[in-house]
Order: structure tokens, then sequence, then C-alpha cells
């Protein structure tokens, strides 16, 4: 007798804790996925600055000054294309994270009316009057 509930006690501590160890290794994994994405992205602004700069230092008379700023149209151009870029990319992963826990939570709440409908409640002593 014992042992049969502390098995069902068992079944039920897996069935309860499945979801959020699935949560946990979502969410660990979405983090590092956004985190390489900002470095990344980071990086790729920081190249396209430096870029720049270099590009100003190297400015040495009237025509270069002029090819610089008529360039600066175009990088300008370029960094937000880069920038909307990065935004799409950054909401679709926010986007699949959500449907992943949505799909998680569901599983969830499945699982959990199975147990619930599979579970029938301990029939009560009838009482004398």
């Amino acid at each position: 007798m014992q042992e049969s509930i502390l098995n069902a006690f068992t079944e039920q501590a897996k069935s309860m804790y499945a979801p959020l160890a699935k949560f946990n290794s979502l969410f660990v994994d979405n983090m590092e996925k956004m985190t390489d994405f900002q470095l990344s992205a980071i990086k790729a602004y920081a190249e396209m600055g430096i870029e720049q700069m270099k590009k100003a230092a190297d400015i040495k008379d009237a025509d270069t000054m002029r090819t610089f700023t008529a360039a600066q149209a175009e990088a300008a151009t370029a960094l937000n294309k880069k920038i909307m870029e990065d935004a799409k990319a950054f909401s679709d992963m926010a986007m699949e994270f959500k449907t992943q826990v949505e799909s998680i939570m569901e599983e969830a709440r499945s699982s959990a009316q199975a147990s619930a409908t599979t579970t029938k409640p301990a029939a009560k002593p009838k009482t004398a009057a």
C-alpha cells in the first residue's frame, strides 16, 4: 500500500516538474542564443564605427573630405539596414521563444488534465443517520 502511494507520488512529481525542467532548458538555450546574437551585433556596429573613424582620419584635403562626406549617406543607409535586420532577427527569436513556452504550457495543461481525469477520488464512507 505505502509503496504504491510512494510510486504514485513519484510519478506525479515527475509529471509536475517535467514542464519546469523543459522551460528552464529552453530559457537557458534562448538566453545563450540571444547573448551570442547581441555580442555579434555589437561587434558589427563597432567595426562599422571604427571603419568610419579610419576613413575620417584619412582626410587630408578638400577632395578626400568631399569623398568622405559623400560616403556618409551610404554608411548611414548601411547602418540603418543593419539595425532593421537585427531588430527583425531579435523579434523573430523572441516570437520563437514565446511559441515554445506556449507549447510547453499546453503540454503541461494537457498532462495535468489527463492526470486529473484518470485519478479518481477515494469514495467517502457512508455515514448512518
